[in-house]
């Protein structure tokens, strides 16, 4: 087996058996062909089957002198073991190299979050006499008053809107799907949006059923909601550095320190472990303290 071959059936295990996403199977495979690159390299070709754990460990060190973050070398070496446990299942090797494969440790970074007076201004900044304005705030809203990921916003349908419920239907990793709470401010921005503004747009064939349209018609970029989130930014004279995904970080942040149950802030994100979500709790340690005092069994 060499390792385009091993790579291929590789993707094909984890679309069908895992049913990741386009986007997870991408990243494991730029991560398998880096290890193919440096495998190749060597003054002896290695392939896939003959890797060893030094192989693996020099790897490792490689990427590490040529500057990978401490983040991306362990994702690197998440997406090495769980290729060679897949190799292990179909009978191609008879023991897992990277078994004892470690990773840099990461100290876990706080994340950046705005303040309600940030949002507001944000908020305020789009121009509500533009239909783009109208878009940008309402993207805003949603953002932040759902805690999306940019991309569950740039994916979601008018199918999934549930409004009259105050829910809405978002595709996350893995293309799980999940029910996330929709409040009134966000309610109101969507319709002056859907009502008043696309419903008079142009739309390109095949995307009926995406909310958020550019002004040609179709879907929105993650790129463009990027750029557009760094140009409030700069329009209200912001000086933390934000991007979309900010507002994810502020929505769990400000549930948590308002009391909310981690458990349910966890649906909320999509958080497959609940220790995701726990970095959202910085600010509150004491709300963290009483609930373990309250609810751990050992406690």
């Amino acid at each position: 087996m060499n390792w385009s071959s091993a790579i291929k059936n590789f993707k094909h295990y984890l679309k069908l058996e895992k049913g990741l996403s386009v986007n997870s199977i991408a990243a494991y495979t730029r991560d398998l062909e880096k290890l193919q690159q440096y495998c190749e390299m060597q003054p002896a070709a290695i392939s896939p089957l003959k890797v060893t754990l030094a192989n693996l460990r020099s790897f490792v060190q490689w990427v590490n002198e040529l500057g990978m973050a401490a983040v991306s070398q362990a994702r690197l070496v998440s997406g090495i073991k769980t290729f060679y446990k897949y190799l292990l299942v179909e009978d191609e090797i008879a023991g897992s190299p990277a078994e004892l494969l470690e990773g840099p440790k990461i100290q876990r970074k706080l994340p950046d979050t705005l303040n309600h007076d940030d949002i507001d201004r944000l908020i305020a900044a789009n121009d509500l006499s533009k239909p783009d304005g109208i878009r940008n705030k309402a993207i805003i809203e949603l953002l932040y008053g759902c805690g999306l990921r940019v991309s569950e916003l740039t994916e979601l349908k008018l199918s999934n809107l549930y409004l009259e419920i105050e829910f809405i239907k978002v595709t996350g990793k893995g293309d799980k799907e999940r029910l996330v709470p929709i409040g009134g401010q966000a309610i109101k921005a969507l319709n002056i949006w859907l009502r008043h503004v696309r419903v008079q747009m142009p739309v390109k064939k095949g995307e009926e059923d995406a909310v958020f349209l550019s002004r040609r018609g179709s879907r929105l970029s993650r790129e463009f909601v990027f750029m557009m989130v760094k140009g409030l930014a700069a329009a209200i004279g912001l000086k933390k550095k934000i991007s979309p995904h900010t507002f994810r970080h502020s929505f769990a942040t400000h549930l948590i320190e308002g009391g909310a149950d981690l458990r349910a802030v966890q649906e909320m994100l999509g958080h497959e472990s609940i220790t995701t979500t726990e970095i959202y709790t910085h600010l509150d340690r004491d709300y963290l303290k009483s609930t373990i005092i309250a609810f751990h069994p050992r406690s």
